[in-house]
């Protein structure tokens, strides 16, 4: 398991994804905006199909006389983790859609005043 990866149950998707520092916005920092909601979505969406081909590929050996080895490990997950990006990209997963609407639907119920708050269901 690489280093970014190491402690998955506390983890702020985009700074896992992208190796830069937590990003506080859904809990009380700056209100990101479409653009970065949209970035943020897109990030946690190539997260998502990089660890969905890192289990698909986990029964697959390589043997023979170039296969194997910590290096190939290494290759392999770089190799999956552009793949996830990929595929984030051209949106064909459809999972950043929703995950940007989620944060904007938070950000949105987060501004509004707790007594005119309305209950938000995603």
């Amino acid at each position: 398991m690489s280093t970014w990866a190491a402690n998955i149950n506390n983890f702020d998707t985009q700074a896992l994804v992208l190796n830069t520092k937590p990003n506080t916005s859904l809990s009380g920092g700056k209100i990101l905006s479409k653009e970065e909601a949209q970035e943020a979505a897109q990030d946690f969406e190539a997260f998502f199909m990089t660890k969905m081909m890192e289990s698909m590929f986990e029964g697959i050996s390589t043997d023979g006389m170039f296969g194997g080895g910590h290096a190939e490990k290494i290759y392999r997950s770089l190799l999956l983790n552009e793949y996830g990006k990929a595929m984030a990209k051209t949106g064909t997963i459809g999972v950043s859609d929703d995950i940007m609407s989620a944060i904007l639907k938070m950000q949105e119920a987060n501004s509004t005043p707790a007594n005119d708050r309305i209950e938000v269901k995603l």
